[in-house]
């Protein structure tokens, strides 16, 4: 009898061990014979993932310089146009920017948080980047003051660079005017009508450099286009002297628009402003129906080509 109970218990024994065998160990099988997915582990433990690498710093470097604009829409449709085209056009060349105007910097960094280098922080962050070869091309549309300034700043870095070249203006040889010329003329075509002037107004300097308006002006009546007129905000020719001209045009109509790169803060104040002070009050006053176009140099295709073009001899050279 003890014997039968001694083997009972052996055996209840024996049964208990291979169960609890079956829950512990192996996994568990999902009907059907496939394994039953297992549940995701935890991370706590874990040695941290790997940080991917920093992209390496480029060798080449085309800095493009502008002005600049607190304007936001016209400052992507404009200055942003043109730093599209030319990186589409150099991929091997990664395009940066820089504003030559600080109180431009200053007010998009309070009021937007966007924050853009000034030409010597740019300049200072080619060489802490290691980058071999520099173009700098700057946006300007002639060699006045804001373009001295940037050969200014920027030529002291040249020795620091493999390779460091900077670009001319807009406007520099008599083939550059009449490109312009026909671009301009091209791209207000819808304007040019009997009894209508269409007005580009500039910004004007007391740097030599002014004579490129006067220039442009010879080529557009040399090119036939004598109801275009080219006047400036702060030097020659003026807007009295625009005024006269188109007196003497016999125009009905005025047609605004900037010989600017940007629509920007001339452009909607000085020009196109209600302050009797604008041009387009002035033009009113004189019996004039005004129409203002707010559509900077740097929205034409044509302007932004002619940049691409600059940068191509320059890499050339």
């Amino acid at each position: 009898m003890r014997a039968k109970r001694t083997l009972a218990l052996i055996l209840s024994l024996s049964l208990g061990l291979l169960a609890f065998a079956g829950c512990s160990g192996a996994p568990a099988t999902a009907p059907g014979g496939s394994e039953a997915p297992a549940a995701p582990a935890s991370s706590a433990g874990e040695e941290p993932a790997p940080e991917e690498a920093a992209p390496a710093a480029a060798d080449k470097v085309l800095l493009v310089t502008s002005f600049g604009t607190s304007y936001n829409d016209n400052r992507d449709l404009s200055i942003g146009s043109i730093e599209q085209k030319l990186q589409a056009a150099y991929p091997d060349y990664e395009v940066r920017r820089a504003f030559t105007s600080q109180i431009i910097i200053d007010k998009l960094k309070k009021r937007d948080g966007i924050a853009i280098d000034n030409v010597t922080e740019a300049m200072d962050r080619l060489v802490s980047d290691g980058v071999r070869e520099v173009v700098v091309q700057p946006t300007h549309v002639m060699s006045g003051f804001e373009y001295d300034d940037v050969v200014a700043e920027v030529t002291p870095y040249a020795d620091k660079f493999d390779s460091f070249k900077v670009g001319s203006p807009l406007l520099v040889s008599d083939a550059d005017y009449d490109e312009v010329v026909s671009i301009i003329t091209g791209e207000t075509k819808d304007y040019d009508a009997e009894g209508t002037a269409v007005v580009f107004m500039g910004h004007g300097t007391e740097h030599e450099a002014n004579a490129t308006y006067a220039k442009l002006q010879q080529h557009l009546t040399a090119a036939g286009h004598e109801n275009y007129f080219i006047g400036t905000v702060e030097a020659t020719p003026s807007l009295d002297d625009v005024l006269a001209l188109v007196r003497d045009s016999g125009a009905k109509k005025v047609v605004l628009l900037p010989l600017m790169i940007v629509a920007g803060d001339h452009a909607n104040n000085d020009m196109a402003g209600d302050d009797e002070d604008s041009w387009k009050s002035a033009f009113e006053r004189a019996g004039f129906e005004v129409e203002c176009v707010l559509r900077g140099l740097g929205q034409y295709a044509g302007i932004q080509d002619m940049f691409v073009e600059h940068v191509g001899a320059l890499i050339a050279q």
